[in-house]
């Protein structure tokens, strides 16, 4: 899989960090020496973790070299490692795991990763996620439709768990579990604004095996049906509405 792409992911930085700063307001903890943002990007909610703490030990994870050269070039003061967010082991105990629209990308895997996640945990330490719920949105389920129109297979990721089964994961793993699950509305200038958006991430795993023309085969059906899905309004802006799952667990005795 090519490498993502930083400029294209900060296109709409102000919509993904908006999410991440609800997140980080919901972490009611002052005293916080170690903090891991897990699947960091381009660094801009490492840096809202700087902010908030920053006395701390501030370490972001990624997998993508792109990625985390822009997160060093922004962030000095901060460390960023190279490495998968399943097998990622800190030097010591955490305060902070803020995993910002990270974890989303390995859920196959949450039923074992998320009580490990909080085993590195410190005492009343506090797990913060954030995932992209929009496995039912409609540019979603269109990828998997103009796949299998076309014949491609499928390369989407998996839907999430859902809130009772994260409710039940994480007290089980000895956590007081705070969860919501709110919805933006993002106005975008056009269909293709759409199509941007989702080719810094959701988008990705769809085109990364396909040649051009048949990526531009993909696109052209793609941007058809999300014509029919997505009506302009009065001012002839669209609105993607875009459902995110936010849990805060901390860690208890």
């Amino acid at each position: 899989m090519t490498d993502w792409n930083p400029a294209l992911y900060l296109q709409y930085g102000a919509e993904r960090t908006r999410p991440a700063l609800e997140l980080l307001s919901r972490i009611a903890l002052d005293e916080v020496t170690d903090v891991v943002d897990l699947g960091c990007g381009p660094g801009n909610s490492t840096a809202l973790l700087q902010q908030r703490w920053p006395s701390a030990r501030i370490t972001g994870v990624d997998t993508s070299p792109a990625m985390l050269a822009e997160a060093r070039a922004a962030l000095p003061g901060c460390r960023f490692v190279e490495a998968d967010i399943r097998h990622y082991r800190p030097e010591q105990a955490l305060s902070v795991i803020y995993a910002n629209a990270s974890l989303q990308w390995v859920v196959d895997d949450h039923y074992e990763l998320l009580p490990h996640l909080v085993s590195l945990l410190k005492l009343h330490g506090v797990l913060a996620i954030q995932m992209p719920d929009n496995f039912q949105e409609p540019t979603h389920v269109l990828m998997r439709e103009v796949a299998f129109e076309q014949d491609y297979p499928d390369r989407g990721r998996a839907a999430l768990p859902g809130v009772h089964a994260y409710y039940d994961i994480l007290t089980e793993a000895g956590c007081e579990v705070d969860i919501w699950r709110t919805t933006y509305y993002h106005q975008m200038s056009s269909h293709q604004a759409i199509i941007d958006w989702v080719s810094a991430t959701g988008l990705r795993p769809w085109l990364q095996e396909l040649n051009e023309r048949e990526q531009q085969r993909y696109l052209h059906r793609y941007h058809q049906l999300l014509e029919e899905q997505y009506p302009l309004q009065e001012n002839g802006q669209i609105l993607l509405a875009f459902p995110r799952l936010f849990i805060v667990a901390r860690r208890v005795p």
